[in-house]
């Protein structure tokens, strides 16, 4: 049994999340609810492990071993039927650095990129950043249940596109896509000869009565076009050691993207993110579990909370992660003064929807990764935001 239930200062350990507060909202006297990392302690076999490191005293030059992949290797195999080889393995301090390291790898300036959107900041930015052109394919919200948009993505597939960035599951709508729907994306692709980027960060939080699966697992012939960005870092809230694992099959795109890693040279890590890496996949996975249903129990808690106390606040049920993705539009308030009575009147700090695309206004995004009672503490600021 393991304790997700001990609320842990954070204030004053230079965490984004509570001491970059400032910074994002001009205010340090909230509830912090926003940057997706969790408020628990990462499992006891990590912190032995990282422990044991730091009792040694030495620091030198690293790399990742052969067991920390052979430990992936099983993990993906075991948890996702996903049989790879620890050659078609490369690596990248974080899963956004990687995305930016594909783009520079698989397209040229003035290439045309595609997301759907709402999606995760970043996947603008390393699009725009970089020189490309950023095509958008809007999800759809149908019954409550955001799905893809069959006839516009294939649209916007025929315009010269040159790489699709999919986040699977998807930040911040928190949606697990099927192998069908994952089948037609990959099929589509193939038609239009797109490169693949699959943003899979998320995949080992699939809640209750879903399950996740690899793109790059549907078929052979889209694993050929698909590079998979995996990391334990959502799973085991160590997103702090920035070290992540980049699978393709493909040796040409494995070539391409190497070639963009190591001109950086950020090919080495830190001794400490692959010490931690290898601890977590080796033996982590019973606390994994645990706290999956930990987290079930607070999305179940958190939408009851707004069914009968805040019933104008519409949420969609996640699939997947500790995300919730708030739609406010039947509140009565624009957008601005929602995020302003919020900061003012609830003290509490949430992901403001525009960051994440157009679609995100009236929205905001709410992270529910934290001990049952900092979870109650904010749906009774959001509610106190609006009542008050």
């Amino acid at each position: 049994m393991f304790d997700f239930d001990t609320i842990i200062e954070r204030r004053n350990t230079d965490s984004v999340k509570y001491d970059g507060m400032y910074d994002e909202f001009g205010c340090k006297d909230i509830l912090p609810m926003w940057v997706a990392d969790m408020d628990f302690q990462s499992p006891p076999v990590v912190l032995e492990a990282v422990r044991k490191c730091a009792e040694r005293g030495i620091f030198g030059y690293t790399f990742r071993s052969e067991e920390g992949k052979e430990a992936f290797r099983k993990w993906v195999k075991r948890r996702y039927q996903w049989d790879i080889c620890s050659g078609w393995m490369s690596s990248s301090p974080g899963i956004v650095t990687a995305l930016a390291l594909s783009v520079r790898a698989l397209t040229n300036p003035g290439d045309k990129v595609l997301i759907m959107t709402p999606v995760y900041p970043p996947f603008y930015s390393v699009v725009r950043e970089n020189g490309r052109k950023l095509v958008c394919s809007p999800l759809k919200c149908t019954g409550g249940r955001y799905v893809m948009d069959w006839e516009n993505l294939e649209a916007s597939l025929k315009k010269d596109v040159r790489m699709l960035i999919l986040c699977n599951s998807h930040n911040p709508v928190g949606r697990v896509w099927t192998p069908e729907e994952l089948r037609r994306v990959g099929e589509l692709c193939c038609q239009h000869d797109v490169w693949i980027v699959s943003d899979e960060i998320h995949a080992d939080l699939a809640l209750a009565g879903n399950r996740h699966t690899v793109m790059a697992s549907v078929s052979e012939e889209i694993a050929a076009r698909t590079l998979t960005a995996m990391a334990p870092s959502k799973t085991f809230n160590i997103a702090g050691m920035m070290n992540s694992v980049i699978v393709a099959s493909n040796p040409e795109l494995l070539k391409r993207y190497n070639g963009e890693l190591g001109a950086l040279h950020l090919d080495s890590g830190n001794i400490f993110g692959h010490v931690a890496l290898k601890a977590a996949y080796q033996g982590g996975e019973e606390w994994l579990d645990e706290l999956v249903l930990y987290l079930q129990k607070n999305v179940d808690l958190a939408l009851e909370y707004f069914r009968e106390r805040i019933p104008e606040i519409q949420v969609c049920r996640p699939e997947g992660s500790f995300l919730l993705w708030l739609d406010f539009n039947k509140t009565g308030l624009s957008h601005e003064a929602c995020g302003e009575r919020l900061l003012k009147k609830g003290k509490i700090g949430l992901n403001d929807g525009l960051s994440f695309g157009v679609e995100g206004r009236g929205f905001r995004r709410m992270n529910i990764g934290c001990p049952r009672r900092i979870l109650l503490d904010g749906l009774e600021r959001i509610e106190r935001a609006l009542r008050s």
